[in-house]
């Protein structure tokens, strides 16, 4: 196992950030969109934050929807937003971390997340990146009918 540290260095996200995780469920656990939520590995050391979504607000070509979300004690984040359907996926993501590729805060492009582009938030509090995702994921739904 490595030292505290280790993870800590200027190319790290750092250690997962638990008390923003659960702040983050305790949001999505009110949420009309959201069916239900799920730490992984468990909800006493949580590294990612699971939210499915719920089906009947998708057309039914959509199988299955989720966000998948991942906040680090530096204040970077991966909020992963996925749909699944018979016979591909669509999904973008929010990140912001170290990379070569892009700015720390960027935005993978649907429909397969591969284009990425730089990204301008107005706020990293993590409510505000959640509403700012949200809203992004109700568009979604509303193009998709």
């Amino acid at each position: 196992m490595g030292s505290p540290t280790e993870n800590s260095g200027p190319n790290s996200t750092g250690p997962p950030d638990r008390q923003t995780l659960r702040l983050l469920e305790r949001q999505l656990a009110s949420d009309s969109l959201v069916a239900e939520t799920v730490f992984e590995p468990d909800p006493y050391e949580p590294r990612l934050l699971r939210a499915l979504l719920d089906s009947g607000r998708y057309p039914e070509s959509v199988t299955a929807t989720r966000v998948d979300i991942r906040w680090f004690t530096t204040d970077d984040f991966s909020i992963h937003y996925l749909e699944s359907r018979e016979d591909d996926n669509w999904e973008c993501r929010w990140d912001r971390h170290p990379n070569p590729h892009n700015t720390r805060l960027h935005f993978h492009e649907p429909p397969r997340g591969s284009e990425v582009s730089d990204l301008e938030l107005s706020s990293l509090h993590p409510l505000d990146v959640y509403s700012n995702v949200f809203q992004a994921v109700e568009q979604r739904i509303v193009s998709l009918w």
